[in-house]
């Protein structure tokens, strides 16, 4: 009756004075595309969702087609409109989120990529990280808040220019561009014959190991170290404000495009991490974990990136503190697809509860090497502790413990950067729904985690960007207090055990150095 009453408000508003109602989102992950429809209320009315083809080329090796994520990103936008019965004359705006650091050079004449897009999670450029020197590779640091690393869209942009016939020499000319995620669904859906806009936002920007912190720009002298034309890339604009119209035929043509994030960006924005101090952990295909600093960058001295969190219009950009956490939710898909243990990732759940513990043994998923805070791209994946007591119901606990070991460790270490231990942590992502990983979340963390009631918080979080370029939502005091709890995690153990499992964790963290 509530939802009935909330859509006949809102019909109701639109008639007596002409407001569009609703604000969409593309939320276009590792794994799947999914467009959602939310209403003022930053409820959600539709979503639709297509997955794409993971491609291995080599081990290490990911890669994905960017003309079949285009083609998914149109046919989901397109189905949640038609599900939810509205026009471009009911969307006040549209946002992005995407999975950041994934990497496409594409032809600027014709739009055709000269390769595959190379995931995030791809490691191949590991030689060119090791060609850096020291000095390099601080200057990198120092500039951007990343380390030096395969992780970043710079490395990747330099492999394609080494490997595709004539690339370099044509992107010298200006033939081609260089784009994230995000930069490739603008460009698609706001080309218009021959004119084309060519942009990505300062939290996508800030994931290239190619932007200044300070003044928010490509850096030259990063792009000389790479030899990376400038050409390529894109303008960077804000995360919140009107960067084009859609031009494509169908349901939004001429809604504005008017916030883009990167994923977790997205998320924290999505969880109203507006004010410093607030945390929120993303867990999906891996785990990434952002606290707001404010306005000024916070760098690292245990492991942690400095990153940008957003930025509304013209106001001074807002930073954050990040742990990226290279596998976790891939973890259960490996249990399931490779090792068979389940037939669909939510049966992990009862399986892991048919024990008390895990047997003993652990699980170091460092199946690309390990991210924060060790940064070790030479680790291995290694479970430890087998014995012939262990069975599959131990090792699917030991999945789970592992995400909450990793995130322990992240908390760790930004609790020494930022000097205040974290009191509470909230959560998103599709791991939350997974009620035995949250408690021993919040034991391993010792805090209460929070679960939102809206569980899409990153596509949330780009639409929220949008509404709020377009007066939708007319404040981010308004955008916080839209967020609302669905359930609290406490810790039910005693410091002594969770001290004492995660001391057997740090050892089985050792064993994986050293190996590729």
């Amino acid at each position: 009756m509530d939802n009935l009453a909330n859509q006949l408000s809102e019909q109701f508003a639109r008639w007596t004075t002409g407001r569009r109602g609703y604000v969409m989102a593309i939320d276009q992950g590792t794994t799947s595309t999914r467009s959602i429809v939310f209403n003022a209320h930053g409820e959600i009315v539709t979503s639709s969702q297509l997955e794409h083809r993971q491609i291995l080329p080599h081990p290490g090796w990911l890669e994905h087609d960017p003309e079949e994520i285009r083609k998914n990103v149109r046919r989901v936008l397109a189905d949640s409109a038609a599900q939810a019965d509205i026009t471009t004359h009911d969307i006040a705006a549209l946002g992005i989120t995407n999975q950041r650091e994934t990497t496409i050079v594409w032809e600027r004449e014709t739009g055709r990529p000269i390769y595959n897009a190379i995931v995030w999670q791809d490691t191949r450029t590991d030689p060119i990280i090791n060609r850096l020197t020291e000095e390099q590779k601080k200057t990198f640091r120092r500039k951007t808040g990343l380390p030096a690393s395969t992780y970043f869209a710079g490395p990747k942009i330099r492999w394609i220019l080494d490997h595709v016939e004539g690339a370099q020499e044509r992107a010298e000319r200006g033939e081609l561009v260089f784009g994230t995620i995000d930069t490739w669904l603008v460009w698609d859906l706001a080309r218009k014959n021959k004119r084309y806009v060519h942009i990505t936002d300062v939290t996508n920007a800030s994931r290239t190991m190619l932007m200044n912190l300070e003044t928010l720009d490509w850096d030259q002298e990063l792009l000389d170290i790479l030899d990376i034309p400038r050409a390529m890339l894109p303008e960077i604009v804000s995360s919140s404000e009107v960067v084009a119209r859609v031009q494509r035929k169908g349901p939004l043509h001429g809604v504005p495009i008017a916030g883009i994030l990167g994923d977790q960006q997205a998320a924290s924005f999505g969880q109203a991490c507006h004010r410093p101090g607030e945390a929120k952990n993303t867990y999906g295909t891996g785990n990434f974990l952002l606290l707001n600093t404010g306005t000024t960058p916070q760098f690292s001295e245990h492991g942690l990136l400095t990153t940008v969190a957003y930025r509304i219009g013209q106001q001074p950009a807002v930073y954050a503190l990040e742990g990226s956490i290279a596998v976790t939710g891939s973890l259960v898909q490996w249990l399931r697809d490779n090792l068979g243990f389940f037939n669909q990732a939510r049966d992990i759940e009862p399986l892991a509860r048919s024990v008390e513990d895990n047997g003993g043994c652990y699980i170091v998923p460092a199946f690309t090497g390990l991210l924060a805070p060790h940064w070790r791209p030479e680790a291995r994946g290694v479970i430890t502790g087998l014995t012939r007591y262990v069975t599959k119901a131990h090792l699917a606990r030991a999945a789970l413990e592992s995400t909450a070991f990793q995130t322990r460790e992240v908390v760790e270490a930004m609790n020494k950067d930022s000097g205040v231990p974290l009191k509470a942590l909230k959560v998103d992502g599709g791991m939350v729904e997974n009620t035995l990983l949250m408690q021993i979340q919040a034991n391993q963390l010792g805090v209460p985690v929070t679960v939102p009631k809206v569980s899409e918080t990153t596509a949330l979080g780009a639409a929220f960007a949008a509404g709020l370029a377009v007066g939708f939502f007319p404040s981010l005091d308004a955008i916080w207090d839209l967020w609302q709890e669905k359930c609290t995690y406490s810790p039910d153990i005693s410091p002594e055990v969770r001290d004492a499992e995660f001391a057997q964790w740090t050892k089985a963290v050792q064993r994986t150095f050293d190996w590729a």
